[in-house]
């Protein structure tokens, strides 16, 4: 590698910040990669930001090829702090701060990966706006209209699901669910440890956990953000609906669904749900992967997403 190859790989791989003012909110986001190649939206899930992206997939899709941007959601990280019970949100709400954030690195169409929650945000974008989505995949997450929340409040109730509906996260999710959020002033100990054990649970019992990893990433996440509690708002929108699974019957965009055998929260069937929805979508469960993106498997996730955005570059 000469040097000015060298300079310029390590400046696609430093990343460009830049707060994102749309929709009466702030947005932090970040790029990598080289402004002219094709742009992947990295959409992270439910009271998530955006650096759990691993730097590892970051920089696997960047030497693929790909301009890479990741960004805070309102509520989580950096951006905006919102106060939900003047101002709600919905997913739609979401869906449009995701725009806003392409607009702002000048993408025209972009590769979109949802991940969780974000998985719904891409796939709205995906029915809504459609000219703008060069490819969706939609990692460990749901058809768009799935009601997680009443799933969830009827599973803690001891109730059963209704008919016809997907099943809620398993019973080990739901206990750990009840204890995983801190008090608001708590120090980052008390954090890590309130913490710690929902993601040992999301993790799975299959492939090997690395509690250091999950702690390094929740640091992270606690000395960015601007209110940790913030993000629970993500529950009330995705809770008020932007569409329905009959909706993804009208998206064109080549469509990949990425899943785990062991995820927990949204059991393999919400997968397999997503990839009938949509026309000619491709299904590809991730043997061992449970709710969480392990840097262990940032190359086979990385080669996946890179083998289906190959099939259609602007």
């Amino acid at each position: 590698m000469t040097m000015q190859e060298n300079k310029l790989e390590n400046e696609y791989l430093t990343g460009s910040e830049q707060i994102v003012r749309a929709n009466g909110v702030e947005l932090w986001a970040e790029a990598f990669g080289d402004p002219d190649h094709p742009t992947v939206l990295l959409v992270m899930g439910a009271q998530a930001q955006g650096v759990q992206w691993n730097d590892g997939i970051v920089r696997r899709l960047v030497g693929g090829g790909l301009r890479v941007v990741r960004y805070d959601h309102r509520d989580t990280g950096r951006s905006s702090v919102i106060d939900f019970a003047t101002h709600p949100y919905t997913v739609a709400d979401m869906a449009s701060d995701a725009l806003a954030v392409l607009d702002a690195f000048g993408a025209a169409r972009a590769h979109l990966v949802g991940a969780s929650l974000g998985g719904l945000i891409a796939q709205r974008l995906a029915v809504t706006d459609a000219p703008r989505v060069l490819t969706l995949t939609s990692l460990s997450s749901q058809p768009l209209g799935t009601d997680t929340v009443a799933a969830v409040q009827r599973a803690l109730e001891g109730g059963s699901p209704l008919p016809g509906e997907l099943p809620p996260p398993r019973p080990e999710v739901l206990a750990a669910l009840t204890t995983a959020f801190p008090r608001p002033e708590a120090d980052l100990e008390e954090y890590l440890a309130v913490r710690m054990p929902l993601w040992r649970v999301l993790h799975g019992g299959v492939l090997p956990y690395d509690e250091g990893e999950y702690r390094a990433m929740e640091r992270r996440v606690y000395e960015r953000a601007r209110d940790l509690m913030a993000g629970l708002n993500h529950t009330f929108a995705g809770a008020a609906g932007s569409g329905s699974t009959a909706d993804l019957a009208s998206v064109t965009a080549p469509t990949l669904v990425l899943h785990g055998t062991e995820d927990p929260m949204f059991p393999p069937v919400h997968a397999e749900a997503t990839a009938a929805a949509v026309p000619g979508a491709r299904l590809v469960m991730i043997d061992g992967m449970g709710h969480t993106l392990p840097s262990s498997l940032d190359d086979r996730l990385a080669a996946e997403i890179l083998r289906h955005t190959s099939r259609a570059q602007p």
